[in-house]
């Protein structure tokens, strides 16, 4: 346990800020399961949309630290080549 008060509450900013962390992770291997799901399945309907929304959370997840800016856009990349591929 902390010792101080300032040590305390960089502890609970710590468990704060992992949580919204995490859910934002979760919210982007969550777009990008279903956005390969519908390249597999070749859903022409529903693709625009998916990817759309794909980018959208790997942009702010890249914006907040969550993941690096190089790794967001080499994931949009490859995911809308072969969005595009499917067409």
């Amino acid at each position: 346990m902390a010792n101080h008060k300032s040590a305390a509450k960089r502890a609970r900013q710590s468990i704060r800020k992992t949580a919204v962390n995490n859910a934002r992770k979760s919210t982007v291997k969550t777009a990008e399961k279903k956005l390969v799901k519908a390249i597999e399945a070749k859903d022409l309907k529903a693709l625009p949309e998916l990817l759309k929304n794909f980018s959208s959370q790997v942009m702010k997840a890249a914006k907040t630290g969550v993941l690096k800016k190089e790794t967001a856009s080499r994931k949009i990349s490859r995911l809308s080549t072969r969005a595009s591929a499917t067409k």
